[in-house]
Order: C-alpha cells, then structure tokens, then sequence
C-alpha cells in the first residue's frame, strides 16, 4: 500500500460533529479577498469556484521575489511510524500553521493534494480534520483543480506514444521485455497491477507485458513536484527515461517526441492552488507525490512562493520520519535548495501503545485498553524517529496529538520522557478539537526551536558522490536500523545500469512499507540487525533520483474488503456524507 493513512479522527466522541459538518458550517472568505493583502489580483489567479484559486507564473515569480525579504522560517511535520489509522500529520500541520498565525505570526502552510485512491481506500482525505482543515475539503479530497487528472493523462499520453511508435514504426530497435513506463491511474486497483496489452491483432499494437501504477506514485508527479518552472519542468520531462533498445541505449520521452504535447497537458497543473484554512490562513495544497515510492512531499514552486507570504512555512512529510522526513533532507532540500529550521515529529499515545504491544494487524480497540505499560514499551520507535532527526542538525519538537481517549496519565507520561529522558522540547496538542487555541503550547516550542536553530549545523546524510550501495547502506543502518542489505540479480544488474548512466551521482529514494522502520510491515518497535532487502533499481531520470524498491512495497494498491467509499453517499440536495 502506498498511501498515507487516515489522519485523526474524534468524531467517536460522542456529539463531535464531522470533518465535513465542520467545514460545511465555517464561514469562508473568497479567495480573491483573502490574498489581496499581498497584491494578488484578477491577472495572478485562475478561479476555481469562490475559495480556490491557481498562481500564474508571473504571481508566483514576483512571490519568489517577495521572498527575499522574508525571513523563510521553514517547519517540518513528520511523525513516528503511525497506525494504519494514522496519527495526524495533516491535522497538526494545519493547526500549527494557524497557531502561528494566532500569535501574531504571519505563517503559511503547504501540504500535498489528495490522491483518490486512498480517499476510497482506507484513509479517508487528507485535507486535515475537525478544527485544523483546509478548505473548500469536498473538492480538495475529491477532483480539486484537476491536477491529478491531468497527470494521469500527461502519463498515459507517454505510454501511448511509446506505444505508437513500437507497433508503427522502425525508429527504435526497442527491446519490449525492457519497458519501463508503465500506465497510470489515480484510483486503487490491484487487477492493474500486472497486465497484458496488444491482443487486438495486427491493428492492437505489438503485444507485451505491461501494469499500472498510482498516479501519485508515478515520476511524472515527482518531476511537477521538484520543478521549479514550466521551462524546468519540460527540461525534466525530456529527459524521462520510458525504455531501453536491444543494445542498451536509453529511450527518453524527448526520443518519442512527446516532450512538448505532455508539458502542454501540464501546463496549469504546474500553477499551484491556493485555499483556506477554517481560520482563515492561507495554504498552498499542491502535487501529492507518495513518501515511500517518491520523496513525500508537496511542490517546491509551492514552497518558494509560500515563502513569500510569511515568515513562516509549515509543510509536511509523508509517512513516518524514516521515510518522508529522511527523503525531503536528502533530495528534497538538496535539489530544492532549502535548509529546515525546526522539525515536529508528531507522536500519539495509541501508536506508542501500537509499538509496545509488537501488534500486527493493528486491533485499536485492545490499544485503546492497553495501560502505562504497553505505552512506555512503545518509547522505542519513537527513540529511533527523535535520533534519526537529530542526526541532520535541525532541533526536534515532539508534538503529542492528543485523542479524546488519551489520559493525562498517558500524555504526560509520553511528554516526561521527552523532557527527560530524550532531552527534546515536547507540547500536547489538541488543535483538531479546537483549532489554533489547542496549539499554543507547541507554537511556542516550536518558534523557540526555530530561535535556536543554526543553518549551518545541517547537513545530509550521505555526499553527493558516494556510490550508490553506500547511499542505499547509509539510510539502511543509519535511519532503519538494519545491520546489512541484500541485493537480489535483478538490483545488482540494475545498479551496474545505473553507473553506466551516470546516475551514481544523484540522491537515491528508498521504497519500502510505511507500517514499519523495517522492510517487513509486521515488525513494530525499533528492530536492529535485520537485513534490508532491495528487489530492483530504477532511474527517475526528471526527478533527478532513483528509486530503490525493497520488501514487497506495491507501487498500485488495493481496495480492501471494506473500503472508506463503502460509507460514502450523496443526496438529492448535493450533500455528501461519509467524507472525511
């Protein structure tokens, strides 16, 4: 599965009204309104309804400017390996960048698009939830301005293009065992996972083995989400790498001529969107790249223009720290050039009690009845998640997303241990239940952490020029805890690719699950001495890494027996239910 999973939900207490009867009753400003303080007119922004709203280029060129006398305070929100439920990511970057704001900070925030798939998995949306969302979350959650759409398109443009000229022309001596483009599409569908295409006959193409993959897992979403322009992004789209000829040559996408037509499906989903919190800040909500299959995060041209519209950014990482955090210092920081100036790893009290009581699949109801002592047994992944960080120089704050079945009990025990024990700065929050007023603990441990925070103190993880073994090694025994990694045939061949390439030089993006610091989603804690084991290499050539999968990672998930749509509806009147 490679979605993020459901963020927090209290709408089990008894009389909390829903994510949607929330946002349904918040008074909204338009979008027009709430961006005139920063001179953003009718010339910068494409309208999409009354409260959303897309930069120009130009908009965001003179923000990049605006930039420069800011003070570009950037925030990190990660988390400790969550629950198949999730843990909050989403609700407490919303609530802290409204925190901010709450106490006279002029903050932004940025977070990724929701792909479909897992808002009718299990997830649920990923607009945040109760108090700290982004709003109008109907669209958000479903078609939005339509980037994720005209991604998919963009994508099987390419495969149909590679296609034509397989089948119709002589062009290329492609062999057809080395395709590496698959289809995609924005919904979980695991009978697409493997497949077979050109049974049509003489007029159906050449047959051969082909799948499909998420949308949001594609490299086409990592190249939107990593450029800084449409120029840059059609130089990345060039140099994709879709196939190789019998003799080894790679095939680009510039090769098949389809460089042009598919930047120009692109063309507006490079234009990030603007909307509102239920407070009222602005936030960027742009690209939705998966951390475990690509870097996690949401677009830089979104960040940078974010940048110049406060002081401060709060943006987040996909999944846990080891896979999210660890990819935005190592390529996203890297390649977008930015430094982070303090990071807030989220922690609650049920994954603690998840960890602790080494439970695979997860029962909440037995974690919710579990005590003190499964909890403080679960100390150790979030040890692993606060060492991990601090070994890239950035000060880390703790934050507990309190649930309304946590004890006090519980939080301050999990709140000591940080002070104490982990010597970091740790805050309960309770921002989805009240918006920024639950945030001002963390707020203010949070700006003090950026107070502290020296640039010059960070650095990544492994150099440039380390070869590709040692990079994949590095985040293996540093950030998982594996004592060794196996390479199987297929990986060692595809490294040996790689360096005749001339890919040794670029950053390397680990696969693997997100239920656990290892490979094996069924190991919780921190264990150490296992082996990482990598199945097969490839080059995401216009994002400017390659991706290493490991483990039985899936790049197209499934639906389980019970999906989140299962429980979806809407009436007459366009009122939906079940959407959170």
């Amino acid at each position: 599965m490679t979605d993020d999973s459901k963020d927090t939900d209290l709408s089990e207490d008894d009389g909390f009204p829903t994510d949607y009867e929330i946002a349904q009753n918040a008074d909204m400003t338009p979008i027009w309104d709430l961006l005139e303080p920063w001179d953003l007119g009718n010339d910068d922004l494409s309208y999409y309804g009354e409260y959303t709203a897309k930069l120009s280029h130009d908009a965001v060129d003179h923000l990049r400017e605006e930039a420069k006398t800011r003070e570009n305070n950037l925030i990190l929100v990660t988390g400790m390996t969550p629950t198949p439920m999730g843990e909050g990511k989403t609700v407490t970057t919303v609530g802290l960048g409204q925190t901010l704001n709450h106490l006279d900070e002029e903050a932004m925030i940025a977070i990724r698009e929701p792909s479909l798939g897992p808002v009718f998995g299990v997830k649920g949306g990923a607009a945040g939830g109760g108090y700290s969302q982004v709003l109008p979350m109907e669209e958000i959650n479903l078609h939005f301005t339509g980037d994720l759409h005209a991604l998919t398109s963009a994508h099987n443009l390419i495969a149909a293009m590679l296609d034509a000229k397989l089948s119709q022309s002589d062009e290329f001596d492609v062999d057809v065992n080395d395709i590496s483009w698959p289809r995609a599409l924005d919904m979980n569908d695991r009978a697409l996972r493997e497949t077979v295409i050109g049974l049509g006959g003489e007029s159906g193409g050449v047959p051969r083995e082909d799948g499909f993959l998420l949308t949001a897992a594609s490299e086409l979403m990592a190249v939107l989400c990593l450029s800084s322009d449409l120029e840059d992004l059609k130089m990345r789209v060039s140099r994709i790498i879709v196939g190789y000829e019998n003799d080894g040559e790679p095939i680009t996408v510039d090769d098949i001529d389809a460089t042009g037509p598919v930047t120009m499906l692109l063309r507006d989903a490079i234009e990030p969107n603007v909307v509102q919190t239920i407070e009222g800040t602005p936030a960027f909500v742009h690209g939705g790249p998966f951390a475990n299959i690509a870097h996690g995060t949401n677009s830089l041209i979104a960040d940078k223009a974010a940048f110049g519209m406060g002081d401060y950014l709060v943006t987040e990482a996909g999944f846990g720290s080891d896979l999210g955090a660890e990819k935005f210092m190592n390529i996203v920081c890297r390649l977008g050039d930015m430094t982070p100036d303090a990071i807030t790893l989220v922690a609650s009290v049920r994954a603690l009690k998840y960890h602790g009581l080494d439970m695979w699949p997860a029962d909440i109801d037995e974690i919710n009845g579990a005590g003190v002592d499964a909890l403080e047994a679960g100390f150790v992944n979030l040890d692993k998640h606060v060492t991990n960080l601090q070994k890239f120089g950035i000060p880390v704050v703790v934050a507990v997303n309190r649930f309304p079945n946590d004890t006090d009990a519980e939080v301050n025990a999990v709140l000591n241990h940080c002070r104490n024990d982990l010597n970091v700065k740790a805050a309960s929050s309770t921002v989805f239940a009240e918006g920024s007023e639950g945030g001002v603990e963390l707020a203010e441990r949070v700006i003090g952490a950026v107070e502290s925070s020296d640039p010059e103190d960070f650095e990544y993880l492994y150099p440039a020029d380390a070869t590709i073994k040692e990079k994949i090694e590095t985040v293996a025994t540093e950030i998982y805890g594996a004592g060794s990694v196996n390479y199987s045939t297929d990986a060692e061949d595809d490294i040996e690719r790689m360096r005749e390439l001339g890919f040794d030089t670029v950053p390397v993006c680990l696969s693997k699950t997100f239920h656990s610091l290892t490979d094996d989603a069924r190991q919780k804690g921190a264990p150490t001495g296992w082996t990482l084991n990598v199945r097969k290499l490839y080059p995401s050539a216009g994002a400017g890494f390659i991706v290493a999968l490991t483990g039985d990672v899936l790049t197209m998930p499934g639906l389980p027996a019970d999906p989140a749509a299962a429980d979806m509806d809407i009436d007459a009147d366009g009122d939906i239910t079940g959407l959170f």
